[in-house]
Order: C-alpha cells, then structure tokens, then sequence
C-alpha cells in the first residue's frame, strides 16, 4: 500500500514538474475578454467605477487591464486586455462623485469595495461588495502599496487565493471554509469578518457614521483613511488600534451582514484568524511547522490520529502538508523513515530536505515500542530518505529501530539547518547537541561536555555566522557553539531574565530572541510535563549577536503567558506563540523605525499588553512561523483540558496578513523575499 502511494505520488511529482516546465518555455500570451458581475450595498443613485487591475509578480504598480461603469441595479459588464500569466488580478469599484456635499461631511467617493480573482484565470461573473472589501484586505493586507497591490510570488499569488476561504469569487457570499467547522459556529472569526463588513458598509450613505469609521480606521498617526477600501487594510495591518471605538461604530451601524459580534463581544484586536485540518484528517498534536518555496506547509505529528479522549494514541508516524491556503496537500500525509512521535523538531536544509526530530511521543498507555534517539529525512517531494521502521538483536534483546540514530540522539526536540546545510539537534533526554557535518549522519559528533552545563536543551537557532545558540529549559541559559561545535568562550548565557525557556529564533541583524515559558518543566525528557508555581506570564529575552544580553532583564508584556514557539517576520517584529491563554503576542524587534508609531522601541508590546491577540479557536500553541504572504501560522499542540490519554490538538491556525513577509524556506536569519 505504502509503495504504491510513493510511486502514485512520484508519478503525480513527475507529470506536475513537466507541466510547469512546459508552461515556462511558452511565452506569456495577453488574454482579453469580459467579466461580468455586480456591485452591491449603493442606495444611492450614484453609478460605481469599476476597474480591472493586474499585479506582476515583482512589478511596480499594478496594471489596469479595464474599466467600466456600473448600470441600474449595479450591474457591470467590464471588457479587458493584457491580462498576463503569473498575474495576480483584482477588482476596484469607487462610487463616483465629487468631495462633501450638503449634509455629507465625507465625500461621497469615500465607498470605495474589492474582490480579489487571483492569478488562475478570470472568471466570468464576479460579485463586489464589503465582504470582498474585507477578504482582500486582509488576506493582501502586505501587498497594499500607494493605492494598489504590489509584491512577488508566491507570497502574493497565496494571498490572493487566501482570499476564497473567506468569500466566492462569484456570489460575493461567506466561502465554506469560514462558514464550517472548524471555523463557521465553533469560533468568533465568522461573527468579526461580518462585524468589519457592517462597519464597510456604513458607508454606503456618505454621513458621520461614515466620517467616524475613516477617522477610526486609520494609520496610527494618520488623519484619516481616503476610502474604504484604505481603512480595512489599516486596520488589518494595525488590529490593536482604536478597538474599543470600532467595536462601538459596528454596534451603532444597522447590520447589513450577520452573525456579528453582539453586546459583550468586543475583541481583543481586529484580527482575522482561520483553523485547519485538512484532509483526510490526520493531524493529532502538531508540534511545529516549517514553510518551505512555494508556500507550503509541512508539519511534525506528535500522536497517530483519533478524535476519542480516551484512545491512548501511539506515536504520529506521518509527515503532513498542506497547501498555502490551509488545505490538505496531494499525496500528504507521508511515511516511512522512521518518523516517530515528532516533537518540536522540523527544518529544511539548502537542498530542500526536511529533517524531523523523533521524540517519541506517545499516550502512556500505548502499547507499540516508541524509540526517542533518531531523526528522519525527507525528500522535497515527501519520499522518506533514512531507514525505515525495522529490527534487530541487540545483547540478547529484539530492538525497533528506524530513522538516523548517529550522534548519540536522545529525546530530540529543536532541529535545524544553517546554510551550510549542517544540522543541529537538541537532545533533551540526555543534554547535548548533535551536529550533522553538511546533513551527514556518519560523520555526527556529539557535543556532550554540555551536560553539566546546558539541562534539557529544547530550541536551537542559527545566526548568520552560523553560531548556533541552543536554549537549556532545565539549567536556565543559552549555550553558544561555533560553527564546527565546539563552545564559545561566553558559553553558557545565564541569567538576566532567562527562565525556562523554549523556543529562539534570529533576526535579520543576527540578534536572538529566547521565549521565556516561566513555567514549563522540561521533565518529559522523557518523563511527563509539569509546570511550576506561581504567575503564568511570560517574556522575552533579547541576546546581542555575540550572545551578551541587550539588558538585565526580560521584556514582559504583549499579552504573554507561556511562551513557546517564536519567529521573526521581515521587519524583524516578534512573534511569540503562547502556551496558555488561546494568545498570539507581537513585540517590536530591534528596528524599532519598522514599528507603529507610538510602539518604537525594541521590545515594546504591540499586541494588547493584558490580553495579545485572543482568539477563542486557540488551544495550546506551540509552534510558530510567518510565510511568505504576511500570515502567522499556529500549531494547535494540545487541548485546552488535555486530558492525557489523548492531550493532542488538531489545528492549524492562521493570523491573516498580519506580519511581514519572509523569504522560504527559513533557514537561518529571516529575509524579505
């Protein structure tokens, strides 16, 4: 069975790979043709202009391929050309008019509505209104550039497509994925998407209610917003500002659209975040992430699928992908390898590959053997590299084996590439660091002396240098090792502020970020979890690039409690993934010039100082990472009551648009694609 879905799957990567090398020797062609549609939510008589605009991958400002004007009833039939392969296309409707007029103390061109159609051909009728408006501001929200859309692939032909799990192209109506399980009534996002479209279509009569919203939904600093449009990207690129006052417009506004946010429901921050869980459904306990060229998402399982709280799941062995947009991937999940109960531990090397940590995690009534000392490697195309599951006779004893066990790997979590394509693992059963020499297994050196220095090493980063700095959970510090291993003179980093920490991550300038749990007991390796007493809030610790720290103490605030994961986006802003209280933290990193006004100062908090960006489809969120469109993705690893015969979550989580984007797959410091 396995080896027919390997040769299925290399058979599909084969015939997608000729494809795309046929589509590349063909030279771009420009279509003409017409769309047709409507333009919805104008009570006045008052016709819209209606554009075709067509954003080059890598290109300045966007092109307009057609306009038109809307007749009775707000129909519209646009006629186009030069629409070019590769090029990511959208709609702009603007109520004609001139400035103020009497009693109207915003212009009436101020409704300005969009709908994204991406780069997959147009179609042939396409709906314009304030559900639209909203999807493409967020989803694009990095993209909006003086007026138009602007960016590069993938990142922008992703968020273009992000677009239709919010809304249909044609009906201009709710799209399943947000209107379903494990979005639709489980979560608030449905409610806020049509809270923001009611707040749009305020507009629709050019008075105060409209005059509040666009001196409301402005940049930080700014006046006021120009149109609609311009108001719902501020607001999606800055979901802290002015939440009370917004929350309190979208009340006043008559509903249009609906579920909305009621009395009592006022958000934390106007953020727009989605659950997946693909399919088939396989995800139990994802650990972390890793985002690799195109945009896709591969992540490490810790437990084998099953919805029963009483099942006691053995360990993962699959490896998952979805797509940029959040849907299961062709061909996914993968086996073989070896992977077992993957942890925290995933990372692409310069060749592609993906190299998985084997922590063995398991329910601890599983019966099946669970080894905790390898690693596995993948292919590009998921196609299992190290060994598979086998046995042998050790002393006497039959003993599973699987994966790369060189190097004395023992409870592995962090894993991870610098760009040399040597791998680095944290080993938290028995304290030390494996170094793969350019991906090499047999050439693996355990650096042990480690033991008395560095307890329970979790996370690993690697700077541009290529030093690798490596958190110890139990021993309170941040070992430094030089490129070839051995400890830098400054190693360990102990105190100021450091305090059980887990994940670490490098900026563009070679500083390093350490999440501070506070709380989390690195016992499980490879006994169980446990946490200390006292406050669950977290913080963050700022390492220079030759690893002193930036000050005595850590950076506190942005609605931290827990930290787990962490990442840093292309303005080198943070991003920390909270264990506890269903939270996502922003803090300004160290250009502070790249942060919102009023937020310049590194460390300063940007989300919500008491609460972060909350988000009720949360769980217990490990993992962390940013992808090329400006979205922040979230492992959902375990259950808000983990109840430990079956503790595992089943959820990947995206914050819309919110970052900015990086170039991947991530390997070392992050970079501007």
């Amino acid at each position: 069975m396995l080896a027919r879905r390997r040769a299925a799957g290399a058979a599909l990567g084969f015939l997608a790979s000729a494809a795309l090398l046929a589509l590349a020797a063909q030279p771009a062609v420009a279509a003409s043709g017409t769309v047709q549609g409507q333009v919805q939510g104008n009570p006045l008589p008052r016709a819209f202009r209606v554009s075709l605009y067509q954003a080059s991958p890598g290109g300045g400002q966007p092109q307009r391929l057609g306009t038109t004007t809307t007749r009775r009833g707000g129909s519209y039939s646009l006629a186009f050309r030069g629409a070019t392969q590769g090029g990511v296309r959208y709609l702009v409707a603007a109520r004609q008019g001139g400035g103020a007029e009497a009693g109207f103390p915003v212009p009436v061109s101020s409704l300005r509505l969009a709908a994204a159609l991406g780069d997959r051909g147009l179609p042939r009728r396409a709906t314009i209104n304030e559900r639209t408006t909203v999807a493409i501001a967020f989803a694009m929200a990095q993209f909006f550039s003086g007026g138009g859309i602007a960016g590069k692939n993938p990142g922008l032909r992703n968020a273009a497509a992000m677009t239709r799990n919010l809304v249909g192209r044609r009906g201009g109506g709710v799209a399943p994925v947000l209107s379903r399980f494990p979005n639709g009534g489980s979560t608030s996002t449905l409610q806020t998407f049509d809270s923001l479209a009611n707040l749009v279509a305020s507009c629709r009569r050019p008075g105060a209610r409209c005059a509040q919203l666009l001196r409301l939904a402005a940049r930080p600093g700014a006046a006021a917003s120009g149109n609609t449009l311009e108001a719902m990207v501020a607001i999606a690129r800055y979901p802290w500002h002015n939440v009370r006052g917004l929350f309190g417009l979208s009340r006043l506004a008559r509903p249009v659209f609906g579920p909305y946010l009621g009395r009592g429901e006022r958000p934390d921050a106007w953020t727009l975040a989605l659950r997946f869980e693909g399919v088939p459904r396989t995800m139990n306990g994802p650990g972390n992430i890793a985002i690799d060229a195109k945009g896709s998402l591969w992540v490490i399982n810790n437990y084998e699928y099953t919805r029963n709280p009483i099942g006691n799941p053995c360990a993962g062995e699959q490896l998952l992908r979805f797509t940029p947009t959040g849907r299961g991937y062709p061909g996914s999940p993968y086996e073989g390898g070896g992977i077992n109960g993957a942890g925290y531990g995933i990372s692409f090397d310069p060749k592609g590959r993906i190299w998985v940590g084997n922590f063995g995690f398991a329910a601890k009534n599983c019966t099946r053997p669970s080894p905790k000392n390898s690693v596995s490697l993948f292919k590009p195309n998921g196609e299992a590299i190290s060994p598979d599951f086998h046995k042998v006779i050790e002393g006497g004893t039959v003993v599973t084996k699987g994966g790369f066990e060189q190097g004395g790997i023992d409870a592995p979590q962090g894993v991870v590439s610098d760009r040399k394509g040597n791998i680095w693992i944290a080993n938290c059963g028995n304290s030390s660091v494996t170094r793969y020499p350019r991906g090499n297994p047999f050439a693996a050196t355990n650096i042990g002396k480690l033991r008395t220095r560095l307890a329970a090493p979790f996370d690993v980063a690697v700077n541009r240098a290529g030093y690798a700095f490596v958190t110890g959970n139990g021993s309170s510090s941040v070992a430094i090792l030089r490129p070839d291993g051995t400890p830098a003179a400054n190693s360990p980093v102990r105190r100021h502020g450091l305090h059980r920490p887990m994940g670490i991550a490098t900026d563009s300038r070679g500083y390093m970020w350490v999440a501070n749990s506070g709380k989390v007991v690195m016992a499980f390796c490879p006994a169980a979890a446990r946490f200390e007493g006292g406050p669950t809030r977290g913080s963050v610790v700022l390492l220079k690039p030759n690893g002193e720290p930036v000050r005595r103490k850590p950076f506190f605030g942005a609605g931290m409690k827990i930290p787990w994961g962490i990442a840093v986006d292309g303005n080198d802003t943070v991003w920390v993934a909270n264990f506890g209280g269903q939270r996502l933290s922003q803090v300004c990193g160290t250009r502070p010039k790249l942060c919102p006004p009023g937020k310049r100062r590194t460390g300063a908090s940007i989300s919500p100082a008491g609460s972060g960006y909350g988000f009720d489809g949360l769980a217990r969120v490990t993992g962390a990472q940013v992808d090329p469109s400006g979205n922040v993705w979230l492992a959902n690893n375990w259950k808000q009551k983990p109840i430990q015969t079956n503790p595992g979550g089943y959820q990947l989580v995206a914050y819309l648009g919110v970052a900015a984007p990086i170039k991947t797959p991530l390997i070392g410091p992050p970079e501007r694609p």
